[in-house]
This record gives C-alpha cells, structure tokens and sequence, in this order.
C-alpha cells in the first residue's frame, strides 16, 4: 500500500476490487442463514414441544 506525498493512500485498481461481494459470496451467506434457522427449529419441536 502505497503513499503520496500528502499521505493519501493509494492503491490499485486490484487492490481496490479485493473486498467486493459476490455472488457466491451472497449465496454462502444466504445458505448458512436457512441452515442455522432450520438446526434451531428441530431443536425447538425436540426440547420445547410438548
């Protein structure tokens, strides 16, 4: 990561583009959600259900 002399940093168009979201990013995210809320709902009806 470079400086200019005013000490602004300044990078690459590649460095710039490492943090975007993608797609599959989203698709992870969306994937790993449903799962939690379905691992959570078998565990409500087996302990709290009567």
């Amino acid at each position: 990561m470079d400086k200019d002399k005013s000490g602004h940093v300044v990078e690459t168009a590649v460095e710039a583009r490492q943090g975007e979201l993608g797609p599959s990013v989203l698709m992870l995210l969306g994937v790993s959600v449903g799962l939690a809320v379905l691992i959570l709902a078998v565990t409500w009806m087996i302990f709290f259900k009567n």
